[in-house]
């Protein structure tokens, strides 16, 4: 990367980060908002054997630092692939108390393979996509398939119908109240870029947005070497190899969006705002859901 362009995204993640603090984040709106209860002593997160791209958005431990010196909220949200859990996943996660779920798929992925719920949560379908059905084009080279995916990433900032979809989940985020979970299909892109936009709200560091994000290739290898040994066996090494950015998630992705953002709003804050349409009550809630 150019030196200047590398230069110019850390400016704008600065800026951006700058402008969330001087917004008044740091009111309390915890109890309004229903995050009274949430302690911040959480267990570890149980990780999934059936659904395997579950986790926390706040990461693990002790959850993750932000750039004003605190920590992320464990055990307010949580993000997933599609919810294809087995029996004993099941016991697990509802332990939890995940009270709300948030399909962000398509109304043809739903159909092909239905959420099973955690123990006492509802189910909102939240299509982000603003289409019937997705099912990701082939692609004759690895570049072409990259190319598609940071094109899927920008379309996320500049989208209407995308805007529309991550506006309202996150007011829901907000406003809901217990323990939330949203998911896509494999958790890594439309799940992962509101998990950036919540990090990023957080007032996490870029690095470690850019972290969790890639987190999806830790979290989902089996099923990423599995897909590819299927696509090898029907179609062949070269098919394999160009559709290999598919499943995976790369730094540029997340980058073509955080790129858009700058592009069309200068900063992270009007791109909530202007964007999404959020109102400053509603990112504050966020924040005080997120942080301790």
């Amino acid at each position: 990367m150019p030196l200047r362009a590398y230069q110019s995204r850390r400016a704008f993640l600065k800026s951006s980060a700058s402008v969330l603090l001087l917004s008044g984040m740091g009111s309390s709106l915890l109890s309004a908002c229903g995050g009274g209860n949430l302690d911040a002593d959480q267990p570890e997160t149980p990780r999934l054997a059936s659904v395997s791209n579950f986790r926390d958005v706040a990461g693990a431990a002790a959850g993750y630092p932000t750039v004003d010196g605190k920590q992320m909220r464990r055990g307010a949200f949580y993000r997933a692939n599609t919810l294809t859990l087995s029996a004993a996943d099941t016991i697990t996660i509802d332990k939890l108390g995940i009270a709300s779920v948030y399909d962000l798929r398509t109304p043809g992925e739903i159909a092909r393979t239905a959420d099973i719920l955690p123990a006492g949560a509802t189910s909102q379908a939240l299509d982000v996509l603003g289409v019937s059905d997705f099912v990701a084009p082939t692609f004759d080279t690895a570049a072409a398939a990259v190319a598609f995916m940071e094109a899927e990433a920008r379309a996320y900032v500049t989208g209407a119908a995308q805007r529309v979809g991550y506006g309202e989940l996150l007011t829901r985020l907000a406003n809901g109240a217990g323990a939330q979970l949203f998911h896509s299909n494999a958790g890594k892109d439309r799940a992962g870029w509101v998990a950036a936009l919540l990090l990023s709200i957080a007032n996490v560091p870029l690095d470690v947005i850019m972290q969790d994000y890639l987190l999806s290739n830790v979290y989902l290898a089996q099923s990423i070497a599995a897909q590819t040994e299927t696509i090898r066996a029907q179609s062949g090494d070269l098919v394999a190899a160009s559709e290999s950015p598919l499943l995976t998630v790369q730094d540029n992705y997340l980058q073509a969006g955080f790129d858009q953002v700058q592009a069309s709003y200068g900063t992270m804050a009007s791109y909530l705002t202007q964007g999404l349409g959020l109102s400053q009550a509603t990112i504050d809630a966020l924040h005080d859901r997120l942080v301790v």
